[in-house]
């Protein structure tokens, strides 16, 4: 029998499905012949115990207008799914908490969940760079708002930004002179009742933040450079006006992606995207890290089938 494949998502109807990485491994696994079902977040239960979903069936098609069909709902157990694929965008807030212990459950039924729902839960990818210190640049996570005036003040010009944020959301470049800096450092914590992170600046972003896709542990062999589109843009997100470029992997990307990788391996994360300015892993992305489109187009790189592969093998 065809394994079947679960994908817990955000409506598939308002995705852009050019870009899409999700609706890219959907396809790929309907090119492999696999079942698929469809559920969203608010799908999720527990009942008596047990993991179910609220599912349908579903066809996708490459096509920018129409790339997918629903089938009739039903309930089902969710480890009914061999492999559940948890593709729900940021933030980790309450709710997504509560999906990772629904899926947790699926897990410990038989599903294979990807990502791992404890590596979802404890991995936060601002903070899990920090994990890695010889890899990250000089960081600060806190709270308080004179210790991160005071780490602006040791580092010159630094990035702030929010622990929850996705696409270069409320991303500050600053600096300890800034006349604004007070009134963002406000934002930020929320006059110090939330947790930020500060990172000295990198002027290397010019020439793109890289993101590694991750498989396995082992990363694709080129990185999706996304370039800031200029006129005082520092963000290099595609969401932003970044412009996209497929980069070889230098030897220090391969010295960051292979430690990573080997690491997120043990702890049950199978996709990631990491994120690297120059010489230093800024965010670690595992939640739904997305590239898999661009690198398809821009150099010919199948991460989707890469992924799939990853997943047979696991499944035998």
């Amino acid at each position: 029998m065809s394994p079947c494949l679960l994908v817990v998502m955000d409506p598939i109807a308002g995705i852009r499905p050019q870009k899409d990485s999700t609706l890219a491994m959907l396809l790929e696994g309907q090119r492999r012949g696999w079942r698929l079902l469809y559920a969203e977040p608010g799908d999720l239960a527990l009942d008596g115990g047990r993991a179910f979903a609220s599912v349908r069936p579903i066809e996708v098609d490459d096509h920018p207008e129409r790339w997918f069909r629903l089938g009739d709902p039903s309930t089902v157990p969710v480890a009914e799914a061999d492999i559940v694929l948890m593709r729900r965008d940021p933030p980790f807030d309450r709710e997504y908490l509560y999906d990772t212990l629904v899926l947790e459950r699926a897990g410990e039924e038989g599903a294979l969940i990807v990502n791992d729902p404890a590596a979802l839960r404890s991995l936060n990818e601002k903070l899990a760079a920090l994990a890695f210190p010889q890899f990250a640049p000089p960081s600060l996570a806190a709270r308080e708002m004179a210790a991160l005036r005071a780490f602006a003040r040791r580092h010159g010009e630094i990035v702030l930004k929010p622990l929850d944020g996705m696409a270069g959301r409320s991303v500050f470049r600053t600096r300890a002179d800034d006349p604004n800096l007070g009134v963002i450092l406000e934002t930020l914590t929320e006059e110090g009742k939330r947790m930020a992170l500060a990172q000295r600046y990198l002027p290397e972003i010019a020439q793109g933040d890289k993101r590694i896709l991750v498989v396995d542990g082992e990363p694709a062999p080129f990185a999706l450079a996304r370039i800031p589109s200029g006129e005082g843009e520092h963000r290099g997100n595609l969401a932003r006006g970044g412009r996209a470029q497929a980069v070889p992997l230098s030897p220090r990307d391969r010295e960051i992606a292979s430690t990573v990788g080997l690491e997120l391996r043990r702890r049950g994360v199978i996709f990631a995207g990491l994120d690297v300015i120059g010489e230093h892993l800024t965010e670690i992305n595992i939640t739904s890290p997305t590239g898999i489109r661009e690198l398809r187009r821009l150099c010919g790189i199948d991460v989707a089938s890469m992924l799939f592969d990853a997943l047979e093998r696991r499944l035998r």
